[in-house]
Protein backbone atom coordinates (compact mmCIF):
# COMPACT_ATOMS: atom_id res chain seq x y z
CA UNK A 1 0.00 0.00 0.00
CA UNK A 2 1.32 3.45 -0.89
CA UNK A 3 1.64 5.68 2.15
CA UNK A 4 0.05 9.15 1.97
CA UNK A 5 2.72 11.78 1.31
CA UNK A 6 1.70 13.59 4.53
CA UNK A 7 2.75 10.57 6.61
CA UNK A 8 6.19 10.19 5.06
CA UNK A 9 9.01 11.61 7.13
CA UNK A 10 10.71 13.29 4.18
CA UNK A 11 7.68 15.52 3.66
CA UNK A 12 8.39 17.17 7.03
CA UNK A 13 11.86 18.34 6.09
CA UNK A 14 12.81 21.96 5.44
CA UNK A 15 15.92 24.03 4.85
CA UNK A 16 17.18 26.12 7.72
CA UNK A 17 20.22 28.42 7.61
CA UNK A 18 22.63 27.44 10.39
CA UNK A 19 22.98 31.11 11.28
CA UNK A 20 19.39 31.10 12.63
CA UNK A 21 20.09 28.42 15.25
CA UNK A 22 20.27 30.38 18.50
CA UNK A 23 23.57 29.70 20.27
CA UNK A 24 22.91 31.69 23.42
CA UNK A 25 19.98 33.11 25.38
CA UNK A 26 18.77 36.67 25.13
CA UNK A 27 19.85 38.98 27.94
CA UNK A 28 16.18 39.49 28.85
CA UNK A 29 13.98 36.42 28.39
CA UNK A 30 10.76 38.09 27.34
CA UNK A 31 12.35 40.17 24.56
CA UNK A 32 12.05 37.33 22.07
CA UNK A 33 9.92 37.57 18.96
CA UNK A 34 6.44 36.06 18.98
CA UNK A 35 4.79 34.75 15.83
CA UNK A 36 1.00 34.52 16.19
CA UNK A 37 -0.87 32.06 13.97
CA UNK A 38 -4.66 32.14 13.75
CA UNK A 39 -5.85 28.74 12.54
CA UNK A 40 -9.32 29.96 11.57
CA UNK A 41 -8.29 32.91 9.43
CA UNK A 42 -4.92 31.53 8.41
CA UNK A 43 -3.27 34.83 9.36
CA UNK A 44 0.32 35.09 10.56
CA UNK A 45 1.30 38.12 12.66
CA UNK A 46 4.63 39.18 14.12
CA UNK A 47 4.73 40.46 17.69
CA UNK A 48 6.98 40.63 20.75
CA UNK A 49 6.62 38.09 23.54
CA UNK A 50 5.66 40.92 25.89
CA UNK A 51 2.46 41.25 23.82
CA UNK A 52 1.34 37.75 24.88
CA UNK A 53 -0.96 38.76 27.80
CA UNK A 54 -2.91 41.03 25.44
CA UNK A 55 -3.42 38.28 22.83
CA UNK A 56 -4.47 35.31 24.99
CA UNK A 57 -8.26 35.23 25.57
CA UNK A 58 -9.13 36.30 29.11
CA UNK A 59 -11.17 33.18 29.85
CA UNK A 60 -8.16 30.91 29.64
CA UNK A 61 -6.09 28.58 31.78
CA UNK A 62 -2.39 28.57 30.90
CA UNK A 63 -0.59 25.35 31.86
CA UNK A 64 3.20 25.25 32.37
CA UNK A 65 5.73 22.46 32.89
CA UNK A 66 7.61 23.09 36.15
CA UNK A 67 10.24 20.37 35.69
CA UNK A 68 13.78 21.39 36.63
CA UNK A 69 16.79 20.51 34.47
CA UNK A 70 19.57 18.76 36.35
CA UNK A 71 23.22 19.50 35.38
CA UNK A 72 23.50 15.93 34.12
CA UNK A 73 26.36 16.30 31.63
CA UNK A 74 29.51 15.04 33.33
CA UNK A 75 33.13 15.02 32.17
CA UNK A 76 35.40 12.72 34.12
CA UNK A 77 37.89 9.91 33.69
CA UNK A 78 38.21 6.18 34.20
CA UNK A 79 39.97 5.54 37.49
CA UNK A 80 42.20 2.72 36.22
CA UNK A 81 43.69 4.29 33.08
CA UNK A 82 42.71 7.98 33.51
CA UNK A 83 41.06 8.02 30.09
CA UNK A 84 38.61 10.91 29.74
CA UNK A 85 34.94 10.03 29.60
CA UNK A 86 31.76 12.00 28.99
CA UNK A 87 28.38 10.85 30.24
CA UNK A 88 24.82 12.10 30.37
CA UNK A 89 22.68 10.98 33.28
CA UNK A 90 19.23 10.19 31.89
CA UNK A 91 17.14 9.11 34.88
CA UNK A 92 17.32 7.37 38.20
CA UNK A 93 16.06 3.79 38.22
CA UNK A 94 13.86 2.25 40.90
CA UNK A 95 17.05 1.38 42.78
CA UNK A 96 18.46 4.29 44.79
CA UNK A 97 21.59 5.91 43.34
CA UNK A 98 21.41 3.73 40.24
CA UNK A 99 21.06 5.71 37.02
CA UNK A 100 20.58 5.12 33.32
CA UNK A 101 23.13 7.12 31.36
CA UNK A 102 24.37 7.73 27.84
CA UNK A 103 28.13 7.22 27.41
CA UNK A 104 30.21 7.83 24.30
CA UNK A 105 31.96 4.60 23.34
CA UNK A 106 29.91 2.48 25.75
CA UNK A 107 30.60 -0.77 23.88
CA UNK A 108 34.33 -0.46 24.59
CA UNK A 109 33.90 0.00 28.35
CA UNK A 110 33.97 -3.11 30.52
CA UNK A 111 31.47 -3.84 33.26
CA UNK A 112 32.90 -2.91 36.63
CA UNK A 113 34.78 0.10 35.26
CA UNK A 114 35.12 2.84 37.87
CA UNK A 115 34.69 6.47 36.84
CA UNK A 116 35.21 9.65 38.82
CA UNK A 117 34.12 13.24 38.35
CA UNK A 118 35.15 16.50 39.99
CA UNK A 119 38.34 15.10 41.54
CA UNK A 120 36.43 12.29 43.18
CA UNK A 121 33.45 14.30 44.47
CA UNK A 122 31.26 11.90 42.46
CA UNK A 123 32.10 8.32 41.54
CA UNK A 124 30.33 5.77 39.38
CA UNK A 125 30.65 2.08 38.51
CA UNK A 126 29.34 0.60 35.26
CA UNK A 127 27.13 -2.23 36.53
CA UNK A 128 25.13 -3.06 33.40
CA UNK A 129 23.73 -2.10 30.02
CA UNK A 130 20.13 -1.66 28.90
CA UNK A 131 19.58 -1.21 25.17
CA UNK A 132 21.94 1.67 24.28
CA UNK A 133 22.18 3.01 27.82
CA UNK A 134 24.63 2.34 30.64
CA UNK A 135 23.54 1.44 34.15
CA UNK A 136 25.68 3.27 36.70
CA UNK A 137 25.88 2.95 40.48
CA UNK A 138 26.74 6.37 41.94
CA UNK A 139 28.57 7.05 45.20
CA UNK A 140 29.04 10.45 46.82
CA UNK A 141 28.86 12.31 50.12
CA UNK A 142 26.00 14.74 50.68
CA UNK A 143 23.09 15.53 48.34
CA UNK A 144 23.43 14.48 44.70
CA UNK A 145 21.71 17.66 43.50
CA UNK A 146 24.31 19.82 45.26
CA UNK A 147 27.19 17.77 43.84
CA UNK A 148 25.82 17.88 40.29
CA UNK A 149 25.49 21.66 40.58
CA UNK A 150 29.22 21.77 41.32
CA UNK A 151 30.65 19.20 38.92
CA UNK A 152 28.01 18.91 36.19
CA UNK A 153 27.07 21.02 33.20
CA UNK A 154 23.65 21.73 31.73
CA UNK A 155 22.84 19.16 29.01
CA UNK A 156 22.51 21.59 26.11
CA UNK A 157 21.36 20.18 22.76
CA UNK A 158 24.15 19.28 20.30
CA UNK A 159 23.23 22.12 17.93
CA UNK A 160 24.40 24.61 20.58
CA UNK A 161 28.16 24.59 20.06
CA UNK A 162 30.47 25.97 22.73
CA UNK A 163 34.10 25.79 21.60
CA UNK A 164 35.87 29.09 22.13
CA UNK A 165 36.81 30.34 25.65
CA UNK A 166 34.26 33.13 25.20
CA UNK A 167 31.53 30.62 24.43
CA UNK A 168 32.49 28.37 27.33
CA UNK A 169 32.04 31.27 29.71
CA UNK A 170 28.34 31.09 28.85
CA UNK A 171 28.12 27.72 30.60
CA UNK A 172 27.72 29.54 33.92
CA UNK A 173 24.76 31.47 32.47
CA UNK A 174 23.17 28.25 31.20
CA UNK A 175 22.51 27.04 34.75
CA UNK A 176 20.14 29.99 35.10
CA UNK A 177 19.03 30.70 31.54
CA UNK A 178 18.43 27.08 30.48
CA UNK A 179 15.89 26.83 33.29
CA UNK A 180 12.40 28.28 33.47
CA UNK A 181 11.69 30.77 36.27
CA UNK A 182 9.13 28.33 37.72
CA UNK A 183 11.32 25.19 37.55
CA UNK A 184 10.90 23.40 40.88
CA UNK A 185 10.98 19.59 40.57
CA UNK A 186 14.39 18.23 39.41
CA UNK A 187 14.43 15.41 36.89
CA UNK A 188 14.68 16.71 33.31
CA UNK A 189 17.64 16.40 30.96
CA UNK A 190 16.33 19.20 28.75
CA UNK A 191 14.34 22.35 29.38
CA UNK A 192 10.68 22.76 28.37
CA UNK A 193 11.84 25.55 26.10
CA UNK A 194 8.49 27.25 25.47
CA UNK A 195 8.58 28.25 29.14
CA UNK A 196 11.99 29.93 28.88
CA UNK A 197 10.43 33.17 27.56
CA UNK A 198 8.36 33.83 30.67
CA UNK A 199 9.39 36.41 33.28
CA UNK A 200 7.69 37.42 36.53
CA UNK A 201 6.26 40.50 34.83
CA UNK A 202 4.68 38.37 32.07
CA UNK A 203 3.10 36.07 34.67
CA UNK A 204 1.86 39.12 36.60
CA UNK A 205 0.37 40.64 33.44
CA UNK A 206 -1.40 37.38 32.62
CA UNK A 207 -2.95 37.21 36.09
CA UNK A 208 -3.98 40.89 35.94
CA UNK A 209 -5.79 40.14 32.66
CA UNK A 210 -7.76 37.37 34.36
CA UNK A 211 -5.79 34.53 32.79
CA UNK A 212 -5.33 31.64 35.22
CA UNK A 213 -2.08 29.69 35.49
CA UNK A 214 -1.35 26.11 36.58
CA UNK A 215 1.65 23.80 36.64
CA UNK A 216 2.21 20.14 35.88
CA UNK A 217 5.45 18.19 35.68
CA UNK A 218 6.84 16.15 32.83
CA UNK A 219 10.50 15.22 33.24
CA UNK A 220 11.81 15.75 29.73
CA UNK A 221 13.90 12.74 28.74
CA UNK A 222 15.45 11.39 25.59
CA UNK A 223 12.02 10.40 24.28
CA UNK A 224 11.17 14.00 23.41
CA UNK A 225 14.27 14.38 21.24
CA UNK A 226 14.73 10.86 19.94
CA UNK A 227 15.12 11.09 16.14
CA UNK A 228 12.50 9.43 13.98
CA UNK A 229 14.26 6.54 12.23
CA UNK A 230 11.31 5.20 10.25
CA UNK A 231 10.17 6.70 6.96
CA UNK A 232 6.61 5.80 7.94
CA UNK A 233 5.86 8.28 10.73
CA UNK A 234 3.21 6.11 12.35
CA UNK A 235 5.80 3.38 13.04
CA UNK A 236 7.86 5.61 15.35
CA UNK A 237 7.64 4.75 19.06
CA UNK A 238 8.24 7.40 21.73
CA UNK A 239 10.15 6.45 24.86
CA UNK A 240 7.94 6.98 27.92
CA UNK A 241 8.47 10.01 30.17
CA UNK A 242 7.14 10.48 33.69
CA UNK A 243 4.54 13.11 34.57
CA UNK A 244 2.75 14.41 37.67
CA UNK A 245 -0.40 16.49 38.02
CA UNK A 246 -0.92 17.92 41.51
CA UNK A 247 -4.23 18.26 43.37
CA UNK A 248 -4.15 22.01 42.81
CA UNK A 249 -3.63 21.67 39.07
CA UNK A 250 -6.27 18.95 38.82
CA UNK A 251 -8.80 21.27 40.45
CA UNK A 252 -7.80 24.10 38.08
CA UNK A 253 -8.20 21.83 35.02
CA UNK A 254 -11.58 20.49 36.19
CA UNK A 255 -12.77 24.05 36.90
CA UNK A 256 -11.56 25.26 33.51
CA UNK A 257 -13.38 22.43 31.78
CA UNK A 258 -16.62 23.13 33.67
CA UNK A 259 -16.43 26.86 32.93
CA UNK A 260 -15.48 26.19 29.29
CA UNK A 261 -12.26 28.13 29.56
CA UNK A 262 -9.66 27.87 26.82
CA UNK A 263 -6.68 25.72 27.82
CA UNK A 264 -3.29 27.01 26.67
CA UNK A 265 -0.52 24.44 26.56
CA UNK A 266 2.86 26.05 27.14
CA UNK A 267 5.02 23.73 25.08
CA UNK A 268 4.86 20.29 23.55
CA UNK A 269 5.49 18.52 26.86
CA UNK A 270 2.42 20.05 28.54
CA UNK A 271 0.37 19.35 25.44
CA UNK A 272 1.41 15.70 25.33
CA UNK A 273 0.50 15.20 29.00
CA UNK A 274 -2.91 16.87 28.68
CA UNK A 275 -3.67 14.90 25.53
CA UNK A 276 -2.62 11.67 27.28
CA UNK A 277 -5.28 11.96 29.98
CA UNK A 278 -9.04 12.35 29.92
CA UNK A 279 -9.86 15.62 31.70
CA UNK A 280 -13.48 14.50 32.05
CA UNK A 281 -12.25 11.57 34.16
CA UNK A 282 -9.66 13.53 36.13
CA UNK A 283 -10.22 13.55 39.90
CA UNK A 284 -9.36 16.40 42.25
CA UNK A 285 -6.75 14.24 43.99
CA UNK A 286 -4.30 14.59 41.10
CA UNK A 287 -2.63 11.90 39.02
CA UNK A 288 0.73 10.66 37.80
CA UNK A 289 2.05 8.21 35.27
CA UNK A 290 4.09 7.78 32.13
CA UNK A 291 3.31 8.98 28.64
CA UNK A 292 4.66 7.78 25.32
CA UNK A 293 2.08 9.80 23.40
CA UNK A 294 3.31 10.61 19.89
CA UNK A 295 1.27 13.34 18.22
CA UNK A 296 1.51 13.75 14.46
CA UNK A 297 -0.79 15.00 11.64
CA UNK A 298 -4.09 13.19 11.76
CA UNK A 299 -4.23 13.09 15.56
CA UNK A 300 -7.11 14.99 17.17
CA UNK A 301 -6.70 17.38 20.10
CA UNK A 302 -9.33 16.99 22.82
CA UNK A 303 -8.05 19.20 25.62
CA UNK A 304 -5.59 21.87 24.41
CA UNK A 305 -7.10 24.87 22.61
CA UNK A 306 -4.05 27.11 22.13
CA UNK A 307 -0.35 26.29 21.96
CA UNK A 308 2.82 28.23 22.79
CA UNK A 309 5.94 26.67 21.34
CA UNK A 310 9.39 27.36 19.91
CA UNK A 311 10.63 26.73 16.36
CA UNK A 312 11.73 23.13 16.02
CA UNK A 313 14.07 20.83 14.12
CA UNK A 314 12.93 19.49 10.75
CA UNK A 315 11.60 15.92 10.82
CA UNK A 316 11.37 15.98 14.64
CA UNK A 317 8.49 14.76 16.80
CA UNK A 318 8.13 18.36 18.05
CA UNK A 319 7.71 19.74 14.53
CA UNK A 320 5.17 17.02 13.76
CA UNK A 321 3.15 17.93 16.85
CA UNK A 322 2.99 21.57 15.74
CA UNK A 323 1.95 20.51 12.23
CA UNK A 324 -0.77 18.36 13.77
CA UNK A 325 -2.05 21.25 15.89
CA UNK A 326 -2.10 24.01 13.27
CA UNK A 327 -2.06 22.14 9.98
CA UNK A 328 0.95 21.29 7.84
CA UNK A 329 0.39 23.95 5.17
CA UNK A 330 0.18 26.92 7.51
CA UNK A 331 3.18 25.73 9.54
CA UNK A 332 5.25 25.37 6.37
CA UNK A 333 4.28 28.92 5.42
CA UNK A 334 5.02 30.16 8.96
CA UNK A 335 8.46 28.58 9.04
CA UNK A 336 9.35 30.09 5.67
CA UNK A 337 8.33 33.51 7.01
CA UNK A 338 10.36 32.87 10.14
CA UNK A 339 13.46 32.26 8.03
CA UNK A 340 12.89 35.40 5.95
CA UNK A 341 12.30 37.51 9.07
CA UNK A 342 15.35 36.07 10.84
CA UNK A 343 13.58 34.38 13.73
CA UNK A 344 15.88 32.52 16.12
CA UNK A 345 15.32 28.75 16.10
CA UNK A 346 15.36 25.91 18.65
CA UNK A 347 15.94 25.93 22.42
CA UNK A 348 17.18 29.51 22.92
CA UNK A 349 15.13 30.80 20.00
CA UNK A 350 11.92 32.74 19.51
CA UNK A 351 8.33 31.71 20.20
CA UNK A 352 5.12 30.92 18.36
CA UNK A 353 1.53 31.19 19.59
CA UNK A 354 -1.12 29.17 17.77
CA UNK A 355 -4.70 30.22 18.49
Amino acid sequence: MTMPVSLKLKSFDFELPESLIAQKPLDIRDQSKLMVIDRKSGSIKHKKFTDLPYIIPTQSLMVFNNTRVIPSKLNGCQVKNRRPIEILLVRETVNQNQWEALIKGLKKIKLGTEIEFGNGKLKAVLTGRHENKAILKLTYNGKLEDILNKVGEMPLPPYIKRKSPKDKSLSHQDKEKYQTIFASLPGAIAAPTAGLHFTPRIIKSLNEKGIDTAYLTLHVGIGTFQPIQTESISEHKMQPEQFYISKETSKALIKAKMERKRIVGVGSTVTRVLESIELDNLTQSGTSGWTDRFIYPGCKFKEVNHLITNFHLPKSTLYLLVCAFAGKKIIEKAYKEAVVRQYRFFSYGDAMLII
